[in-house]
């Protein structure tokens, strides 16, 4: 075999000699992920906004009032004797006792601490906890609702709500496991051989066990959502099975072609490896524009994202082609009946004919195809940014009857309380500005002020009329802001979640620009350096955001609640939490990349043999159909199982994901992207001559072709 002056031949060759090494190195990876699993740090994130005034009022709080939690476990009951009877406090009092001694939880709260409603049939107390609610155990939560469950009966009916309850009531049903198994059916069906099956599930185990375990040390180094890991799994097993399946194929098709196994291995990292690094390269880049937010809480999701991505690039660059280097031609053993596709000598395959059918009518094919894009798209007017709370749980979930109790008995706005906090000393100018805030209309109530035990600070509890996701409650922030506080005699910042999430949203819309054009702009750089158009890299920016906005669509009618909302569990309208988008945003335009890179490089290879734009379209359609329909089947069935999840904003950002995948592999890729090709023909390939010299040479493909 002729020596590759390529890296990725330098890495085949490599890989190929050592191929036991790089297995035996990639288990002891494993190994060693298994080993440090209890060095993990807790899941923990900072939500608030910086610079926002909900977040100096937190700071101030914390400061002031140390012992002050804002999360709490919020204990209410209803009983048709009155909240307050002896038979209903004995119950609740018999379930406090038990859950101070429970993990995380605090204690000497007594039912007589309770508030009660004008009716007296209602009543809450708070639990403060002693730790962070991503730090309690789950077994906590699981305790509090079978305490809650003996503690009802005879009239009394207990609820429990708040962050540590919410987690106690996720699902047994791993979402994960449910995509990799319909994955590993895909992978059957594509390569009608278990054993080619079996490595890109391999591959995406081994990323998915190992960057597990990295994730659990980044949260003991830095700030890391608990919704993280699931995200970085959902990422980390859609691309790692992807880019081990293009690697797989291209080997198979060597050794067809009559390559030996070193050969074949060769060929696959020279050509597969190097859309393998441009598309991770490029899902890299996308997740680091989240850096752009300036919210520390998506710093840690996309770190922990990013090392899933980048370990499965890894494992699909060394541990598959060694695993291919062993199997050799034993890669296509143990096949399934039925599942070898033969085609007649001389036929054309059907993705050929298809190219063909919409090159000869290219511009129909562009306006039907956008125009269905367009209306997938149009729902995204309607599409309400804001955060879901328990009102948003599923039905009959504790949390969400506590939610509906509270509204009952003392409003909607009990269920988002807006904390004002004063830095004063005096107790008189506390009072003076709870007084003005009781006048504002749209408050409720308004609890007396309590003074910071070491002075410097007051606090004053307001429950607005309208409940944390009504657009009044936010107008109400802004009269308070703008209005009273500004004018009060001393300062007063607005606080607590719904102030906080409202800061937050205000900032997302801020920033989104900067965000987006980061992302597309660096995406740009990197695919004009691997093609060598200015063409190229423009025309999958637009249809990436083609198909990101068809998304978008999609999870703005899921959000409504209607009847494709209850199809994935959704069955109130739900505001759709402003990080969602964003998330999503940087996900697809680094996965929609990948197809992209997949396909061109296939076709560029053809042009370049070639030098037909037409015919190169035609080539490369046909030689990647079938593995970018695989891998699509594959993400859309990873991100789509996100769906089975309890959390509403995994299920909208899976079902999201899967949207934009399957858009974007079929009227993208399959009618677009050859119909926008043709038109353009040699144009495809545009670039001016001073630029050409100032790009650098990524030195990625070999200096001669293949023999």
């Amino acid at each position: 075999m002729p020596a590759s002056r390529s890296a990725l031949g330098r890495l085949a060759a490599f890989v190929v000699r050592r191929r036991r090494a790089v297995v035996l190195a990639w288990i002891a990876a494993l190994a060693a992920a298994f080993g440090v699993t209890g060095l993990a740090g807790d899941w923990a994130a900072d939500y608030n906004t910086p610079g926002s005034e909900s977040k100096a009022a937190a700071d101030l709080l914390a400061e002031r009032f140390p012992g002050r939690s804002p999360d709490t476990v919020d204990v209410v009951w209803q009983a048709r004797g009155g909240a307050t009877g002896a038979a209903a406090t004995a119950r609740v009092d018999r379930l406090l006792a038990g859950a101070a001694g429970l993990p995380g939880i605090g204690g000497g709260v007594r039912a007589a601490d309770a508030d009660v409603s004008r009716d007296g049939s209602i009543a809450v107390v708070r639990v403060p906890l002693t730790e962070p609610p991503g730090a309690v155990p789950v077994s906590t939560g699981t305790a509090l609702l079978h305490l809650a469950d003996r503690a009802s009966g005879d009239g009394v009916r207990v609820r429990l709500g708040g962050n540590v309850v919410q987690n106690a009531q996720q699902g047994a049903i791993s979402s994960e496991a449910v995509g990799l198994a319909i994955a590993a059916g895909v992978l059957v069906i594509t390569f009608g051989s278990l054993v080619a099956a079996g490595l890109p599930l391999a591959a995406a185990l081994f990323g998915l066990g190992i960057s597990s375990a990295l994730v659990g040390l980044l949260a003991a180094v830095t700030d890391v959502p608990d919704w993280a890991p699931a995200m970085s799994a959902m990422v980390g097993i859609g691309v790692g099975v992807d880019y081990a399946l293009l690697i797989v194929t291209r080997f198979r098709g060597a050794l067809a072609a009559g390559r030996s196994t070193a050969e074949s291995v060769t060929e696959a990292l020279e050509t597969a490896g190097r859309s393998i690094l441009v598309a991770g390269t490029t899902v890299v880049i996308s997740l680091l524009g989240l850096f752009l937010m300036g919210l520390t809480y998506l710093y840690g999701a996309a770190l922990a994202t990013i090392l899933a991505v980048l370990v499965v690039m890894a494992a699909s660059l060394t541990l598959v082609p060694a695993l291919l280097a062993v199997a050799g031609p034993r890669i296509d053993r143990l096949h399934v009946p039925r599942l070898r596709r033969t085609r007649a000598a001389g036929r054309p395959a059907p993705a050929a004919r298809w190219s063909r059918t919409v090159q000869r009518r290219p511009w129909a094919a562009v306006v039907v195809a956008t125009a269905a894009l367009l209306a997938l798209a149009a729902p995204v007017t309607g599409l309400r940014l804001g955060f879901p709370d328990a009102g948003n749980d599923p039905a009959g979930t504790s949390t969400r009857e506590a939610y509906a109790m509270l509204a009952r008995g003392f409003g909607p706005g009990a269920n988002g309380p807006l904390l004002l906090v004063a830095r004063t000393s005096d107790p008189a100018a506390a009072a003076r500005v709870a007084a003005d805030v009781r006048t504002v209309p749209g408050v409720a109530a308004v609890a007396p002020p309590a003074m910071a035990p070491r002075g410097g600070a007051a606090v004053v509890s307001v429950i607005p009329r309208t409940s944390p996701q009504d657009p009044a409650t936010q107008d109400l922030i802004t009269r308070l802001r703008d209005g009273v506080l500004a004018d009060a005699a001393v300062p007063v910042m607005v606080g607590g979640t719904t102030a906080s999430f409202m800061d937050q949203s205000d900032v997302t819309a801020a920033r989104l620009p900067l965000f987006i054009g980061g992302v597309v702009g660096l995406s740009f750089l990197l695919l004009l350096v691997a093609f060598r158009s200015l063409v190229i890299p423009a025309k999958a920016a637009v249809m990436n955001l083609l198909s990101i906005g068809a998304a978008y669509g999609v999870v703005s009618v899921l959000a409504d609640g209607g009847w494709a909302g209850r199809l994935v569990g959704i069955d109130t309208p739900t505001p759709v939490p402003p990080f969602i988008p964003v998330i999503m945003f940087a996900v697809l335009f680094g996965l929609s990349m990948d197809y992209e890179v997949f396909l061109l490089s296939r076709v560029r290879e053809a042009f370049v043999a070639g030098g037909d734009t037409g015919e190169a379209v035609t080539e490369g359609l046909s030689r990647t159909a079938r593995v970018i329909s695989a891998a699509a089947a594959i993400m859309v069935a990873v991100f789509g199982a996100f769906a089975l999840s309890d959390e509403v904003f995994l299920k909208l950002i899976g079902v999201g994901l899967a949207t934009a995948i399957l858009v974007d592999a079929t009227l993208v890729r399959l009618v677009l992207v050859p119909a926008v090709m043709q038109l353009l023909g040699e144009r495809n390939w545009w670039l001016p001559r001073w630029l050409d010299r100032l790009i650098p040479n990524a030195a990625l493909e070999p200096a001669r072709a293949a023999s």
